[in-house]
């Protein structure tokens, strides 16, 4: 079903009433599973999202994904587990067991036929026609492929282990494992395998003699028809296997020849991030930064351990991505742990800092800083790297006494997570969480005097947490935290102003477009004004803007926010939630 790519219809959060279902539909397809089981399968905090996709042949299937890895799918209103789980619980479905071999055909599409299972000592599982079962290889209990018994236990020995086996739904390297961090099976030793070598072997190569014994008593044309229908699908297999190889070969020589340039090859710059990477953790990050968010960790650590000399470009590596980079980092060294904390945002959670590669890691004695990429100069040359912005709260004098347990006096600026960290330890602290009710605080005259309004003294003796929380943040003042790549954090009160883009009018019917605060960003307006003017071929000019000593004003010619707006998000890559104005760009459209 997943042996060619799907096309995706949707991706939604889970909502609290469907994630209870689906707890409940997961319990019922799967009793096996314990309680904590199911809890940590389904955690009721942790964000679950909701893909509708269209396989290949137009079947309607809902994924159910946690931490980007599809946990399960849905077909038909049948729940089938995926190998993801699957691996954290290898006993959860009836298994067959084949050669290694045979995966590939799996892979490629085919169905389990009974010649190519192994039967153990304790012979085949008891399944019913169109249970769910699982396929593993010799010598490793972690399953590689899901999907339905073809026919019941019974009827595959009455029929001799003869025909198909297992109808096969998704299988390890499809585009549903795909759709997941690839990591690969777990070795999961297998006593039954062990002495699986010898006897299993031969009856397996008996029960194939058989098979062909029984093919050669067929009339000449049903035997020549059978023949021809088995070379017919094992040539059709073949070739697009040799296709599908030729076409990954072919473009991932394409991708190294464009994206290396000369003198550079993959296996450099593959070593030169390994250096910068190693250099970074022992001299850069501090057990008191973590959990780091992963980009703050490329931009402020790696770009800055990079030799004098040498450009630090994960495009141009192997690994393409900083995500694949630290995948492999975490699985194959064992340095580092990343976790997805936030919904799409990668952290660096735990550092190995007693691993021997770290140790014995011998930092080099010229680096330079200098060679952070701190502003793009134009296209096509240095990639400019955003700031990494972070909303912060500052203590405000209301709200001292809440934070003086925690020696956090008036002006001391915070993230959210240490203020939801202080006022929960303040909370149990005091004993103030509700006995009947543990979604409740109650309010003593402390939370009181900094929380509440003077007309809710009297009204208001307990507060959800949420609600604790929030009016928490929203009597603090609200500050921001600016870093560029190789420079020390900026932090500002008030709000960020946003890059705004607006459309003015200049004699009788010309109009210009105008942008303002690109210094906040790093930009700077003459190099934005000028790849403008190439892009969409019309003069710019800078002016000065009035009662600021440090900023000026971009002027393009014409309407341009459609022209702006591509170059900040897609080149520059500034979030969509810092550009002010683009909703005011002409909408497309036939004239009347």
């Amino acid at each position: 079903m997943f042996a060619r790519p799907f096309r995706v219809k949707s991706n939604t959060a889970i909502k609290g009433s469907d994630r209870r279902k689906l707890k409940a539909d997961i319990a019922t397809a799967f009793p096996s599973l314990s309680p904590d089981e199911l809890s940590e399968l389904i955690p009721n905090k942790e964000e679950l999202n909701v893909v509708k996709v269209y396989a290949h042949k137009g079947d309607a299937v809902t994924l159910y994904v946690l931490h980007k890895n599809p946990l399960f799918f849905e077909l038909e209103k049948r729940l089938y587990p995926t190998v993801y789980v699957l691996w954290r619980y290898p006993a959860l479905l009836p298994t067959f067991k084949t050669w290694s071999p045979v995966l590939q055909k799996l892979i490629g599409g085919a169905d389990l036929m009974l010649p190519g299972v192994v039967l153990p000592p304790s012979g085949i599982p008891d399944v019913k026609q169109g249970n769910c079962c699982a396929i593993t290889v010799v010598s490793n209990r972690a399953p590689v492929a899901v999907g339905t018994a073809a026919v019941s236990s019974a009827e595959m020995k009455s029929l001799g282990m003869k025909g198909r086996g297992v109808c096969v739904l998704h299988t390890y390297m499809d585009t549903l494992w795909a759709f997941g961090d690839k990591s690969g099976p777990p070795s999961l030793p297998d006593a039954e395998s062990e002495g699986v070598n010898g006897e299993d072997c031969e009856v397996s190569e008996e029960e194939e003699e058989e098979v062909q014994c029984v093919q050669e008593e067929h009339t000449p044309s049903e035997k020549m028809t059978g023949e021809a229908c088995s070379a017919i699908e094992e040539l059709s297999l073949t070739e697009v296997d040799q296709e599908e190889e030729k076409a990954e070969k072919g473009n991932e020589e394409e991708e190294g020849n464009q994206d290396c340039p000369k003198g550079m090859s993959q296996e450099i710059m593959d070593a030169l991030l390994l250096q910068c990477f190693l250099h970074a953790l022992k001299t850069k990050v501090k057990k008191s930064e973590l959990p780091l968010l992963t980009s703050t960790f490329l931009r402020n650590h790696m770009f800055a351990c990079c030799p004098s000399g040498k450009q630090l470009d994960i495009k141009k590596s192997s690994y393409k991505k900083l995500s694949k980079f630290l995948q492999a980092m975490q699985q194959q060294h064992n340095l580092v742990r990343v976790k997805e904390l936030t919904k799409g945002v990668e952290s660096i959670v735990e550092v190995d800092w007693k691993n021997p590669e770290l140790r014995f890691f011998n930092v080099p004695e010229e680096t330079d800083v200098e060679a952070v990429p701190v502003q793009d100069r134009g296209e096509g040359e240095t990639p400019y790297h955003p700031p990494e912005i972070t909303t912060l709260y500052s203590v405000s004098a209301r709200l001292e006494p809440l934070f003086l347990e925690a020696n956090k006096r008036k002006g001391t600026i915070l993230q959210p997570v240490e203020v939801r960290t202080i006022v929960t330890e303040y909370v149990k602290k005091n004993e103030l969480v509700d006995e009947i009710n543990k979604n409740y605080v109650t309010i003593n005259p402390t939370l009181c005097d900094c929380l509440l309004e003077k007309s809710e003294y009297q009204e208001i003796e307990s507060l959800k947490w949420d609600d604790l929380f929030s009016r928490t943040l929203g009597r603090m003042q609200e500050c921001y935290q600016v870093v560029f790549p190789g420079q020390p954090p900026i932090k500002k009160k008030g709000h960020i102003e946003p890059i705004d883009i607006s459309v003015a009018s200049r004699g009788s019917n010309k109009k210009v477009t105008l942008i303002k605060n690109l210094e906040v960003y790093g930009l700077e307006p003459a190099v934005v004004a000028n790849a403008l003017q190439h892009r969409v071929q019309a003069s710019s000019v800078l002016q000065p803007i009035p009662g600021s000593k440090d900023k000026v004003l971009v002027q393009i010619q014409g309407n341009q926010i459609h022209q702006v707006g591509n170059l900040l998000l897609d080149h520059y890559q500034i979030p969509r939630k810092y550009i002010q104005g683009l909703d005011t760009a002409p909408k497309g459209g036939k004239k009347k």
